[in-house]
């Protein structure tokens, strides 16, 4: 099977154009991983139950300067879906497995926005001497996280509930929707720039809405797993960038978030930035400040 049938198979296009990049098998997974440009490499990873097409924005400023990595993780974008479900050291494995599939053996600046901030954060921690710095993008943020209850209840039935929605038609008919609807108010500009074709293939399918719930149904479990690694594993002595979006309300809510960004940045002894305006989707409001903290990043053997 070529590369362009792997594609149009996992996401279910028939005969439409395949989207840029390739599929690689990582953890036994066949993940569709995107790589461009020339020059030390970074790795972006997106927030819960975005793809990579929500990097477009940052991706031409980088290029000239980078290789640039984007993956959609299991179940996601136009990946197959995942055979297990998430934890922080497994999604840091698996930023180190697609780089190793892509033959990148140099250390890496790596980028996490929202929820992918816990694993660029565990990467770093797990695989130091292959982190060349860290740039979290409004990342989440959990400052005594515990795991949740019922674990594995939980993860069947988000998996259960997954199966029901998909079989009823709600991710065909509503699916692209609710994207339109959560990027729009999560951004200052009110719009989601990413292509029609894109968002219909990948949230109108059921894999897409059983990886979203997948994700939020451990997301507890992967905060608590990342504060024992802040314990067991230091960071390694790289830059450490941490952007926060203000949108400029100058609400409580706003002040309590750049609060709790500033202490993240602190805690991890980094450099901690406001972007304003800007909303969570920092990559569609705030591209440049991204691009600035990438390119800040030098590469560093430690």
């Amino acid at each position: 099977m070529d590369e362009t049938d792997s594609i149009s198979r996992v996401s279910g296009t028939g005969t439409a154009a395949p989207p840029p990049g390739r599929m690689l098998r990582v953890g036994g997974v066949p993940l569709h991983v995107v790589r461009e440009g020339a020059g030390p490499v970074c790795v972006l990873s997106a927030g819960l139950g975005m793809g990579w097409f929500d990097w477009e924005p940052v991706v031409p400023l980088l290029t000239p300067h980078r290789t640039v990595v984007r993956f959609d993780r299991p179940g996601l974008g136009f990946s197959a879906p995942p055979l297990e479900p998430p934890t922080a050291a497994g999604e840091a494995a698996r930023i180190a497995g697609v780089l190793d599939a892509l033959g990148l053996t140099e250390p890496a600046t790596v980028v996490g926005h929202s929820l992918a901030g816990f694993h660029a954060e565990a990467f770093a921690r797990l695989h130091p001497e292959r982190t060349a710095g860290v740039v979290l993008v409004d990342s989440s943020v959990e400052e005594t996280p515990r795991p949740g209850p019922a674990r594995d209840l939980r993860t069947s039935a988000a998996h259960a509930r997954g199966l029901v929605l998909a079989a009823s038609g709600l991710p065909r008919a509503l699916g692209p929707a609710l994207r339109r609807l959560t990027v729009r108010a999560s951004s200052v500009s009110r719009q989601d720039p990413a292509p029609a074709d894109l968002v219909r293939r990948t949230y109108g399918t059921g894999r897409v809405l059983r990886a979203l719930l997948m994700e939020n149904a451990r997301y507890r479990d992967v905060a608590a797993e990342l504060l024992d690694l802040r314990e067991a594993h230091p960071l390694p002595p790289v830059p450490v960038t941490v952007l926060a979006a203000s949108p400029g309300t100058g609400s409580w809510l706003e002040r309590r978030w750049l609060e709790r960004q500033r202490a993240l940045a602190q805690r991890l002894d980094g450099r901690f930035e406001a972007v304003a305006p800007a909303g969570h989707l920092l990559m569609y409001d705030r591209p440049q400040a991204i691009a600035a903290a990438v390119l800040a990043t030098w590469p560093v053997r430690v």
